[in-house]
């Protein structure tokens, strides 16, 4: 069972071999973030206090001048598993992708509720591109653009569900 210890920040040891970096904003935007939810992600370290996973944050509680942190004791790992782990604890959490509609609607409800989407983490870019309303153009278009509605033309159509190629010529 995992067990939360809050531990004092200059007790905490960073492994000196940590691949991922940290710029000074997003330093800045995780500080943001444990300002406006909490500490909400315990720091990942060993029997030794080294730094499995949470460097960033705990650059962060440094920033914000936290006594102590919220960590997390992982036991038992081979050599070899927490070296892993600081790689995969970082990469993992990158192949994801987002539903862009589903954001929307969640960034624009956030709006509505005069939410600061600063703490978001998005850059100014995709911010406006996830703020940007869409106006559809119903109006009506010419037949030249919509090509000869009462014609149907002859071509074969692929069922989606089984693949197989279906003449559609004559069928009105």
């Amino acid at each position: 069972m995992l067990k939360i210890n809050y531990r004092e920040t200059g007790e905490l040891i960073p492994y000196v071999n940590n691949s991922r970096t940290h710029s000074e904003q997003q330093v800045q935007q995780v500080a943001s973030s444990i300002k406006e939810f909490g500490f909400t992600n315990p720091i990942l370290i060993d029997e030794q206090d080294s730094i499995i996973a949470g460097h960033g944050r705990l650059l962060a509680a440094q920033k914000l001048k936290l006594g102590e942190v919220p960590t997390i004791t992982l036991e038992g790992l081979t050599e070899a598993q927490r070296k892993a782990y600081v790689i995969a604890d970082n990469q993992l959490a990158l192949n994801a992708d987002w539903d862009i509609d589903a954001l929307k609607i969640e960034v624009s409800r956030l709006t509505e509720l005069e939410f600061n989407l600063d703490v978001l983490g998005f850059d100014d870019d995709m911010l406006k591109s996830l703020t940007d309303t869409f106006e559809p153009n119903f109006d009506p278009a010419t037949e030249e653009e919509q090509g000869q509605l009462d014609e149907l033309d002859p071509k074969w159509i692929d069922c989606p569900h089984c693949g197989k190629e279906f003449d559609m010529r004559g069928v009105e």
